[in-house]
């Protein structure tokens, strides 16, 4: 077995390191509630894929959360599809 001669420094050491880092995943926006998700994954947050409901989200809260959690995401749907209609005041107004 080979032996080295010298010691190598620690810059050469980082050097061959360089490359050997944590990457951050490459998250996907959820076309039904606009959460970050990982690509090719169920929401966990709507239970949706590819536009369908897969998962039962609701199943197993309790009749509170169920409420509350349901309340939310009308209120996002109602966000989404709600376009403020530009009148003349509001053109005139300055910023």
């Amino acid at each position: 077995m080979g032996v080295p001669k010298q010691k190598h420094t620690k810059s050469r050491r980082d050097k061959r390191r360089a490359h050997i880092k944590l990457k951050t995943p490459g998250l996907t926006k959820c076309p039904k509630c606009k959460n970050l998700i990982l690509p090719h994954t169920v929401c966990p947050i709507c239970g949706y894929y590819k536009g369908k409901e897969v998962i039962d989200v609701f199943k197993k809260l309790t009749k509170k959360e169920k409420k509350k959690k349901q309340k939310e995401m009308n209120k996002k749907e109602k966000e989404e599809g709600k376009i403020k209609p530009v009148t003349m005041q509001d053109l005139s107004k300055k910023s």
